[in-house]
């Protein structure tokens, strides 16, 4: 039988229909980031395939890779978004500590790598004064010239 997920807070749909409707990309956090950099003149790639974890945000000039991640999701520590659900606790928290070191493992590899690993919380984007700070901390890290040898786009070399 299919859990039912009460009427009120969902329209009576069940639980695997209201998951199947939670978004990964272009969540309302991440947008709130990508207006916040875009107003400061900083311009950016969504999603590289090509770097652990897909970052949501990739200033590859800078080389930074910023992760916009829900509090619930990647259990924000001390956050009141962060709660542990109370109904099947044994399927919640192993997914949500596989979520954690997989994070771990990602901002590592980035960082091997050579990339600035910047992480804004979804209760953070709810804070003008902290969204500016992270943007202006992003200003402060040094320019990297790793992608100055690529070709224009009529073929000449910079």
């Amino acid at each position: 039988m299919t859990a039912k997920v009460p009427p009120k807070s969902s329209g009576g749909l069940t639980r695997s229909q209201v998951m199947a409707r939670v978004k990964s990309t272009d969540t309302a956090p991440e947008m709130t980031v990508r207006r916040a950099l875009h107003a400061a003149g900083l311009r950016y790639r969504l999603h590289l395939k090509n770097l652990p974890g897909r970052p949501d945000v990739v200033l590859s000039s800078r080389r930074v890779a910023l992760f916009v991640h829900g509090c619930f999701w990647h259990s924000h520590a001390g956050c009141r978004r962060a709660r542990m659900p109370s109904t099947r606790q044994d399927y919640w928290g192993p997914k949500l500590a596989r979520n954690q070191e997989r994070d771990f493992t990602n901002e590592h590899a980035l960082r091997n790598a050579g990339w600035n690993v910047l992480v804004v919380w979804e209760c953070q984007t709810k804070d003008a004064e902290i969204m500016h700070r992270t943007v202006q901390s992003i200003f402060e890290l040094p320019i990297q010239n790793a992608l100055r040898s690529r070709k224009h786009r009529c073929g000449s070399s910079r």
